[in-house]
């Protein structure tokens, strides 16, 4: 459970702003981690119930599957109603989705299947109960994939962009490339100058977030023992749950 003074305790001063009125809470990579989700949305309900605010947006960061042993499950969760009633959600894609759907994508090339395979899939096939022996294909559920192939690229508010992996330095925000959106690294992660807003990332994993002036990365490694991390941004602050 959240303990309110707790939560107040926590708080910092964000580099940037949000709107009066709004609190988003972004999670991290969850490849596969279920019970980690439920139990970080379980926190998220309980502590917009003892500091209710206006507009609430959940925003998941990308990398839904693969690694952990239940990605199924995972997406099963991010089809129920939000933890919060009444919320916005935004699901974001990230690049293990992006493997997913090129590899269940008959269309594909056919090094796309053991692409993906060597980078999780086999867990996710597991947590389907079939593996690519299989007509695996069959065993995903139809809205499982259609809820993947309708996840956004980015999204926006206030002065702060939510994006799976980053974005590149020096490139108009309206001209970035979408596999930059989901791929990138380097040169984002080491860049040390100005930006058009706050990114917000995962993608990379780290012990603990990343705060820094231009970024903010929330990818602590679920998958691999870590926590799963959620930002709550409001107003000029932060603070972190975490699972």
């Amino acid at each position: 459970m959240v303990n309110e003074a707790l939560a107040l305790a926590n708080e910092s001063l964000a580099p940037g702003a949000l709107p009066p009125g709004l609190r988003v809470y972004a999670i991290g990579d969850v490849h596969g981690c279920a019970d980690q989700l439920a139990a970080l949305h379980a926190q998220i309900a309980e502590d917009a119930r003892l500091r209710p605010v206006e507009q609430v947006v959940l925003v998941h960061l990308g990398d839904y599957v693969d690694r952990g042993e239940d990605s199924a499950g995972v997406l099963e969760r991010l089809l129920a109603p939000p933890p919060v009633p009444g919320a916005e959600v935004v699901n974001l894609l990230g690049n293990h989705e992006v493997m997913m759907l090129d590899a269940c994508d008959p269309r594909s090339p056919p090094g796309a299947l053991p692409f993906w395979l060597e980078n999780g899939g086999a867990e996710t096939l597991a947590s389907y109960e079939t593996s690519a022996e299989d007509p695996f294909w069959e065993a995903i559920p139809r809205e499982h994939l259609a809820l993947l192939r309708g996840c956004a690229l980015r999204w926006s508010a206030g002065d702060y962009l939510f994006v799976h992996a980053g974005i590149r330095p020096g490139v108009p925000l309206d001209r970035q490339d979408p596999f930059d959106l989901i791929w990138i690294r380097e040169p984002f992660l080491s860049f040390e100058g100005d930006l058009p807003q706050v990114v917000v990332h995962g993608h990379t994993p780290a012990v603990a977030p990343s705060v820094r002036s231009h970024r903010i990365g929330i990818d602590t490694g679920a998958c691999f023992g870590g926590d799963l991390t959620c930002l709550v941004l409001e107003g000029q602050r932060l603070r972190f749950l975490a699972s």
